[in-house]
């Protein structure tokens, strides 16, 4: 992999290095007050207290420096506390915090939504609101929609994730643990099947041509396209298992939604800002999204989240109908322009993709060897792996919970997915040395073949 001066931008040594047991003693100490201090709610992916972060590792409190596969979701893509992020916000933060944007406007905010428009797929004029996370990014984008089309029906899939508000849990597919006993949810949202090739019952070979017909019928015979304001996917679609839809899939959704006035809304949260080998995984195809919905790797670290798109619809709401307080903080939008700044002048569009190549070569390799692999799947430095009964596509939940604490006890941190609890995911930082994407690779085999 071509190496990159930013794997220098930390002081933290590249090295995976275990000195007591995860959780250490004093991780234990502070998991304790947490469990008396924070609500059960909110779920914990490994049992550590991180102290200091950079690269590919996360150091806690015990010593313990345990190799990041994960990126705190695919959001410190150039890892963390980056030089250009980190001197942008000190800059910031002594110059001013808050302001407003609505009150009282500022430069940063002009920037990164002049940035987005830029970035974004498409040479059309657009133009840009900002947020503070990725599920207020859909909410807007659907108000928007709805706005511009005078429609109300929105159109999401099977397997889908777009957030934890009243709207996006509608929106998303997963019941458990992101909607269960939250609802009413919010109406006229419906929900189409999913190009899924290893779980198309028609097999992988007929899959995209196949969901498109039936999503089409569906959308011209049950909803009535001109009643649609806006469908909403995922390029790759995140917490639903790094599904990858089939070529053509996406295109032909997005010709569907120009032939009937109805607005083609990509949700790129987790997929944007290098991720996918390309600055946004919708370019895969060529499909050009009416509205994007941007956040996690926008901003290094900082809740920023943004809502692109083309001018005419942006600009269809009434005057101060979009905002809120915080939307585009200063300090969010600082770390936002170094955090581009990093991307673009270390091209880790291109690291990515040798990120993704390693990734994939090693995770094939697995799959050759062990019969719980179902399938490997993604793109660039967004990959995973779908673990199954041998002998079929039964998905395998006791596996994967096997396998991630295995790698948690050797120091790698992996993250899950999917519907059925069975996906691996692998979103490393990009900025992460090859040795250590390698050890946690090695790391990973062991981990399988003891599942």
């Amino acid at each position: 992999m071509r190496s990159s001066s930013i794997e220098a931008m930390t002081s933290i040594p590249q090295v995976r290095k275990l000195v007591t047991a995860i959780p250490g003693p004093k991780s234990q100490e502070i998991l304790k007050r947490r469990a008396d201090a924070v609500s059960a709610a909110l779920g914990m992916a490994i049992p550590m207290i991180v102290e200091r972060a950079g690269g590919g590792i996360l150091v806690d409190v015990d010593g313990n420096s345990i190799i990041d596969m994960g990126a705190g979701i695919a959001v410190v893509n150039v890892g963390n506390s980056a030089d250009r992020v980190v001197a942008n916000v000190k800059a910031q933060v002594e110059a001013f915090t808050h302001t407003c944007f609505m009150v009282a406007p500022y430069l940063g905010y002009i920037e990164v939504c002049e940035a987005l428009n830029r970035l974004t797929p498409g040479t059309h004029k657009k133009k840009s609101i900002l947020l503070n996370s990725g599920a207020e990014a859909l909410e807007n984008a659907v108000k928007i929609a709805r706005s511009y089309t005078k429609r109300q029906a929105v159109v999401v899939f099977e397997h889908g994730y777009h957030g934890r508000t009243n709207l996006t849990m509608a929106m998303t597919a997963k019941n458990m643990p992101y909607k269960e006993g939250f609802g009413p949810f919010t109406p006229e949202i419906y929900r189409m099947p999913m190009a899924y090739p290893l779980r198309w019952p028609g097999g992988a070979q007929n899959c995209a041509s196949d969901a498109l017909n039936v999503v089409i019928h569906k959308m011209e015979k049950e909803l009535g396209a001109k009643n649609i304001a806006a469908i909403v996917i995922e390029p790759i679609q995140g917490e639903g298992g790094f599904i990858v839809p089939p070529k053509g899939f996406l295109p032909g959704l997005a010709k569907f939604a120009t032939e009937n006035g109805i607005v083609f809304i990509a949700d790129e949260v987790q997929t944007g800002f290098a991720r996918t080998g390309q600055m946004f995984a919708s370019e895969d195809e060529g499909v050009v999204p009416d509205l994007i919905a941007t956040a996690k790797g926008i901003a290094g670290g900082l809740p920023l989240a943004g809502v692109t798109g083309r001018a005419e619809i942006m600009d269809s709401v009434h005057a101060s109908g979009l905002g809120g307080t915080f939307g585009g903080s200063p300090i969010a939008c600082a770390a936002a322009l170094g955090a581009i700044a990093t991307i673009e002048q270390e091209n880790l569009c291109d690291r990515a993709k040798e990120i993704g190549t390693i990734i994939s070569d090693a995770l094939n390799a697995m799959k050759a060897k062990y019969s719980i692999i179902g399938e490997v799947r993604g793109r660039g430095a967004m990959q995973a792996i779908e673990l199954v009964i041998p002998g079929g596509i039964e998905p395998n939940p006791v596996a994967l919970t096997s396998i991630i604490k295995f790698c948690q006890s050797e120091g790698v941190l992996i993250l899950s997915a999917g519907t059925y609890g069975n996906v691996i995911r692998l979103l490393p930082p990009l900025v992460i040395p090859e040795n250590l994407l390698r050890e946690a690779l090695e790391i990973l085999d062991r981990a399988i073949a003891q599942a």
